[in-house]
């Protein structure tokens, strides 16, 4: 049920709620530091031989004529995934932990949810699929199935189209090994989505 002008309802609140606990939340920008990047010397960043990384930033994510802003802090090692979702001011809303024994959400009031892998958990919790497995490569201008990868004159991914989603890249410098500091993911008819990248770091392997 939507919602209409001059009017509210306990459908539209609960959709604005379950949209921003997907975004991907996209990640905690002040008290969620449990997840953050280890201390001390950064390894160098290769875009290339990139694997496990982390990285803070910030999203914008449109759907059904609505937008939501938030926060992101995200750290992938192996096949572990952990993202925390915060509000514009820094209040954490969701915290999403993935791996091989299933995922995890952790809302910001305690109440949990559990499937068993993430993109299933976030049917559930949307009500539609959202690939945030496929995030993990589409951040490093990857994809693992049929898809159509252009880049621009530095050789850096510029444009990738797999299946119905499109994922455009922009940059603010001109190192030919920089990761994206912004992204635009849409799937047409769907949900766009805008990533603002502050911050990355490459992480050393999981032991």
């Amino acid at each position: 049920m939507k919602r209409r002008d001059g009017g509210s309802t306990g459908a539209s609140t609960a959709g604005c709620r379950r949209l921003l606990l997907f975004l991907f939340g996209l990640l905690a920008l002040s008290a969620c530091t449990a997840i953050g990047p280890p201390a001390g010397a950064r390894l160098p960043i290769d875009r290339d031989s990139l694997q496990d990384f982390a990285l803070v930033g910030r999203f914008s994510v449109r759907h059904e004529g609505k937008a939501y802003v938030g926060g992101i802090h995200w750290r992938h090692v192996g096949d572990r995934d952990e993202l925390v979702l915060s509000s514009p001011l820094g209040q954490a809303l969701a915290e999403i932990v993935s791996d091989a024994s299933g995922a995890f959400l952790t809302a910001g009031d305690g109440r949990s949810q559990s499937a068993a892998t993430v993109d299933s958990l976030l049917q559930a919790v949307l009500g539609y699929p959202l690939p945030l497995d496929r995030l993990v490569d589409w951040l490093r201008g990857r994809h693992a199935n049929a898809g159509t990868l252009t880049t621009d004159p530095q050789g850096r991914p510029l444009h990738l189209r797999q299946e119905d989603w499109r994922i455009d890249y922009a940059y603010d410098g001109d190192d030919p090994q920089a990761l994206p500091d912004r992204l635009f993911i849409e799937r047409e008819g769907s949900v766009q989505l805008r990533l603002r990248i502050d911050e990355w770091q490459a992480l050393p392997p999981a032991d």
